[in-house]
């Protein structure tokens, strides 16, 4: 398994090792043992599942507050994604910065997003699948999002998006910006 640190600290790239062969591949989506040598500590206690159907679904910037924030493990299973998460803990050195990466079914990478972040990804293709684990169980109480557009943070989403607008969830169309959002997130050292 390779790891790629990002410019944000706690956030990475994934790539497992997959063992193909004439029948087809194998590869371990997920060993506590091994993500534990990588630094990756949680308890998955839930995991997601999506399919969007259409090339520009963008589902984001979501997140729960604490005390029921989530820390994920995201794969894309079928399709391809930009995948992002926002640095939201105020006092962080990354404040308000983002790390996007490019997820498929055919480069099989993870992106693990600690406590903290904001997450979301828009859909490259057609019949996007797209699984993540999760360290806290849903809660609608704490669910929130913040506008994709939000200015003060601006996510390059890419030339998918120049002269078009995205497909987005009720939602995600009425999102707040992050300065009127109620994000309680407080940077405590890496």
């Amino acid at each position: 398994m390779t790891v790629k640190d990002t410019k944000i600290p706690g956030v990475k790239i994934i790539e497992p090792d997959c063992f193909g062969d004439s029948r087809g591949w194998f590869m371990e989506t997920y060993s506590t043992e091994k993500y534990a040598q990588l630094g990756i500590h949680n308890v998955f206690v839930q995991d997601n599942h999506s399919m969007s159907s259409k090339k520009g679904t963008l589902r984001g910037l979501h997140f729960q507050n604490n005390p029921m924030a989530q820390a994920k493990l995201v794969r894309c299973t079928r399709g391809k994604v930009i995948d992002v998460a926002v640095d939201l803990r105020k006092g962080s050195p990354t404040y308000k910065q983002w790390v996007s990466v490019e997820l498929s079914a055919e480069n099989k990478r993870q992106f693990y997003i600690p406590r903290g972040f904001a997450h979301g990804f828009l859909t490259l293709t057609d019949d996007v699948e797209f699984e993540y684990k999760v360290d806290n169980l849903y809660s609608k109480e704490h669910d929130r999002g913040i506008r994709y557009d939000d200015p003060s943070i601006a996510v390059d989403w890419g030339t998918l998006l120049e002269g078009m607008e995205p497909i987005l969830s009720e939602k995600d169309v009425n999102g707040p910006l992050l300065e009127e959002s109620d994000i309680n997130f407080v940077y405590e050292g890496e």
